[in-house]
């Protein structure tokens, strides 16, 4: 499955909050999501590569799944 990034989700990874957490973690951890998510719904419980915990925002669209922004704990 394509994931897309938005540009809101890549300027928010520069903020101090996102700290640690690479694109690489991103694409894994929306491709681990299973199942079709007509609407946009947040997920819980994910670690970056670096230890750090983040939430996603996420959406299918036509062209595959949309990370709409990223939160970092």
């Amino acid at each position: 499955m394509k994931v897309i990034i938005t540009a809101h989700a890549r300027k928010r990874l520069q903020d101090l909050r996102q700290e640690q957490i690479e694109e690489d973690d991103i694409y894994t951890a929306a491709r681990s999501i299973p199942g079709y998510i007509p609407t946009a719904t947040r997920f819980r419980g994910f670690v970056a590569s670096k230890g750090r915990p983040f939430d996603l925002v996420v959406k299918d669209v036509l062209a595959g799944r949309l990370v709409i922004t990223i939160i970092g704990k």
